[in-house]
This record gives C-alpha cells, sequence and structure tokens, in this order.
C-alpha cells in the first residue's frame, strides 16, 4: 500500500510540475511576443555628427541627434518606428551634419536614402548616383559625382564639404 501511495505523489508532483512549467513557458513567450516598440537610447558617449530630421509615417517626427555608427534602424527606433502599414518610401529624412564634425558620407557605400537626405539631392538623384556607381563601378574622387546625370556644379558644390570617397 506504502508503494501505490509513493507512486502516486510522484505522479501528482510530477504532473503539478510539468503544468507549472507549462503555464511559465506561456507567459515568457506571451511577453516576449509583444508588439509594443522597444525603447533605445542611443550611445551617449559618442559624439554629435550632426542632427537628423524623421519625419513621413513614423510615430514621433521630428529632429534627433545624429552620432558616428548610428545605423538606420537606430534612427527609426529613435522616432519610435514605422507608422503600421507604411514603409520607408514613406519616411522623410534630412541630415545636417556639424561644420567641425571630420564625419562625411561615403558616395560609394551608402544607400540610397542617406544619398537623398543630403542638400539638393533628394530621392531621384540619390538613386542616379546608386545606379551610376552600379554600372561604371567606385568613384574615384568626389568629382566624378558631376557625371551624374542631373547632378551639375551648383548640386555639387552644396554637397562637396558633406561627401567622400574614402572609407
Amino acid at each position: 500500500m506504502k508503494a501505490g501511495r509513493l507512486v502516486n505523489g510522484w505522479t501528482v508532483a510530477a504532473a503539478v510540475l510539468a503544468v507549472i512549467i507549462i503555464i511559465g513557458g506561456i507567459v515568457v513567450w506571451s511577453k516576449s511576443g509583444s508588439s509594443q516598440p522597444l525603447e533605445i537610447s542611443l550611445n551617449q558617449e559618442s559624439e554629435s555628427v550632426g542632427s537628423i530630421y524623421i519625419g513621413g509615417e513614423v510615430h514621433n517626427p521630428g529632429h534627433y541627434p545624429l552620432k558616428s555608427g548610428d545605423t538606420i534602424e537606430d534612427i527609426l527606433q529613435a522616432a519610435g518606428g514605422i507608422n503600421g502599414g507604411a514603409d520607408l518610401n514613406d519616411v522623410e529624412l534630412a541630415v545636417s551634419i556639424s561644420e567641425n564634425s571630420p564625419q562625411k558620407i561615403n558616395i560609394n557605400t551608402a544607400e540610397a536614402w542617406l544619398l537623398g537626405a543630403l542638400p539638393g539631392i533628394g530621392e531621384v538623384r540619390a538613386q542616379a548616383i546608386v545606379d551610376y556607381r552600379t554600372q561604371t563601378g567606385p568613384f574615384r574622387d568626389i568629382n566624378e559625382l558631376k557625371k551624374v546625370e542631373g547632378l551639375g556644379d551648383v548640386t555639387f558644390q552644396r554637397i562637396e564639404q558633406f561627401i567622400t570617397v574614402a572609407d
């Protein structure tokens, strides 16, 4: 009789433990799968290289500090993320780089969204720069940018202080 009670006691204990583990797993899974926006803070120790305006289809449009090493994901998260149903084409970006900053945009590696944020470039010219770079290879000098269709001397003079071909 004692052996039967011991087996039943262990069976009940094992069943209770299994239920606790299952319920705990469900609670942890449901909390990690929530769609609430994550709050991030960009590294406060890195020096600001300028600012960026984020507008259009983001939760919190406005001006944000731009620090060396920031990614587009960091910038979008700082603005609270993209509104539901919107895509990156519905987001407006405008970059202002500090004059004392050595940070420049590498026209050989920059994505179209970043090139489009340069003064006077916009979406169409940015794509033309990317297309030119894809067809002819990397720029050897920033002056070669003048060969891109739709980009003349006036526009080049507006952006030359913000661009580089160096790594």
